[in-house]
C-alpha cells in the first residue's frame, strides 16, 4: 500500500455539461482517477447579501492529497462560477487494491517523460 492519502474532492457545477467537461478533463489529465457526476441538486445559499436558490450538479473526484492543488487550480480554470464550491474530504479507509488503483491512476505517470 502506498503512503499517498486518498481523498474525495466534492465540486458543485452549474450544469450537467459543465460537470461532464470538468470530470472528463480531471480524469484525462490524471488529476483524478475517477469522477462521479451525481443527479441534479437544489442549492440554497447566500450570495452577495441575498438568499439564492439554484440547480447544481455535484461531481465527486477520487484522487490523492498530493494531486489536490493542481486539481483545484484546473477546476477553477474550467468552472463558470467566480467562487466555485470545491471541498476536499479525506477517505478514512479503502481496500488495498482500490487504493493502489487510485494511486496508479492519479498524478503524473512515472513512465512518461515530459519534453
Amino acid at each position: 500500500m502506498s503512503d499517498k492519502q486518498a481523498v474525495s474532492v466534492f465540486i458543485m457545477c452549474s450544469s450537467l455539461g459543465e460537470a461532464q467537461e470538468i470530470a472528463r478533463t480531471l480524469v484525462e489529465e490524471r488529476h483524478a482517477a475517477c469522477c462521479n457526476i451525481l443527479g441534479q441538486a437544489k442549492s440554497i445559499y447566500r450570495w452577495e447579501g441575498q438568499i439564492e436558490t439554484g440547480a447544481e450538479f455535484p461531481v465527486i473526484a477520487k484522487t490523492t492529497m498530493d494531486c489536490t492543488d493542481a486539481l483545484i487550480a484546473r477546476v477553477k480554470d474550467l468552472h463558470g462560477f467566480s467562487v466555485p464550491a470545491i471541498t476536499v474530504w479525506p477517505i478514512a479507509k479503502l481496500p488495498g487494491d482500490y487504493h493502489d488503483w487510485l494511486v496508479e491512476n492519479s498524478g503524473p505517470r512515472g513512465d512518461v517523460s515530459i519534453a
